[in-house]
């Protein structure tokens, strides 16, 4: 029998509906686990948590499998929006790229710049030159989504384009440089297996069963090859088909990524930050926090992303290469290139990458992170909000 809920019980269920339905909801989870994994790491559970993450299963660590597998699906869903944005999305004119495209290329060079300045002389720590280059959209948005209709929506799509592009040299940079050595044996086999998804995708397969299983295999190769795994992830959204074989039909890209979507915002991602946003405190001091490593990362988000973003951005709208945002100001095009020195997700994943081998660099790493991200996401959401246009819509 068919019950009714009462006027009651939608009103109790409406806030918890609401917020997870919010855009900020993810990323206020990433920030929640983020600060537990900071707490616990400082307590007397540290021995706990440092052994729950070192112990494996199935041949690979609890770290290793969040950070190699579950984050190959993170790497999913950003192929997917790529591949949208590229084809039928805010990326797929040249007119539409060009304001993004020389924001993203200025966000990504001078924090990498501003880094390898303050890390010149010292061969260890040079290989960390990418860690502030990278965007979390996640957080951005979300900081942007709590602004409500004070940021134009022009000014979100820019972000949304420009952490597109950001994440898409983000990808380019961990396939180039933050490989080991490679197994040829194991490369041919990934490299056979794309061969099959683009003959599926080219024979009009539309079924994602097929493309899923051929994925997981490419993922177990990637693994095995000493590239990236999480490069199976966005190997795989190219040939996923944006069209159905009938117009009544749900595309499988846009079927794919509504199934993944959740899984991503509110386990892979929060998993994520509690793996990796751990770092002990006990005896940190004011020299370790302004060496080397923290002092470039940090630095690098917040001072060379908005430098970056701000300065190509301006250079590019006053050559008549591109257009400023409908509806914005100068000082809110401003707010939106401070705030993408929250570098959070893909910076975490860079800094494991870069110093595999040093437990302690990677914890200098996860202090850069933390102090550029907060301070550049406090920064930008004081600037946006104070900034607000009375046309912003």
């Amino acid at each position: 029998m068919t019950q009714h809920s009462t006027p009651r019980d939608k009103n109790s269920a409406s806030p918890l509906l609401t917020f997870f339905s919010s855009p900020s909801a993810g990323g206020i989870i990433l920030i929640l686990l983020s600060a537990a994994a900071i707490v616990v790491a400082n307590s007397p559970l540290s021995e706990g948590y440092a052994g729950m993450l070192k112990y494996k299963a199935g041949g690979l660590s609890v770290e290793h499998w969040v950070n190699d597998g579950l984050m190959a699906i993170f790497f999913l869903m950003v192929g997917l929006e790529i591949k949208r944005e590229l084809l039928v999305g805010q990326l797929a004119t040249w007119s539409q790229r060009a304001l993004p495209g020389f924001a993203a290329v200025g966000g990504m060079a001078v924090p990498a710049l501003v880094y390898l300045g303050l890390n010149a002389g010292n061969s260890e720590s040079l290989s960390g030159w990418a860690i502030p280059a990278a965007t979390d959209i996640a957080f951005a948005l979300g900081v942007l989504a709590l602004l409500g209709s004070r940021v134009p929506t022009s000014l979100k799509i820019f972000l949304s384009a420009l952490a597109i592009l950001d994440d898409m040299g983000a990808v380019v940079i961990i396939a180039l440089f933050y490989t080991s050595n490679i197994d040829v044996l194991m490369l041919a086999a990934a490299a056979f297996l794309v061969l099959i998804l683009f003959i599926m995708n080219r024979k009009g397969v539309t079924r994602l069963l097929p493309y899923l299983l051929a994925g997981c295999a490419l993922w177990f190769f990637m693994l095995q090859s000493g590239v990236h795994a999480t490069i199976a992830g966005i190997l795989l959204a190219f040939f996923i088909p944006l069209q159905g074989k009938t117009g009544s039909e749900t595309p499988p890209l846009d079927r794919l990524e509504h199934g993944i979507a959740p899984w991503v915002t509110f386990l892979v991602l929060p998993l994520f930050g509690f793996a990796n946003a751990g770092v002990s405190l006990a005896g940190v001091t004011l020299s370790d926090l302004t060496s080397p490593v923290p002092m470039g990362v940090a630095l690098g988000l917040f001072f060379g992303k908005q430098i970056g973003i701000f300065g190509l951005s301006f250079l590019a709208i006053l050559l008549g290469l591109a257009r400023r945002p409908d509806n914005s100001s100068w000082m809110q095009v401003y707010g939106v290139s401070v705030l993408c020195g929250i570098g959070f997700t893909m910076s975490l994943f860079i800094g494991n990458l870069a110093f595999a081998g040093s437990a302690a660099l990677i914890d200098e790493v996860k202090i850069g992170v933390l102090a550029g991200s907060i301070i550049a996401g406090v920064m930008g959401m004081l600037i946006l909000r104070f900034s607000s246009s009375p046309t912003a819509r």
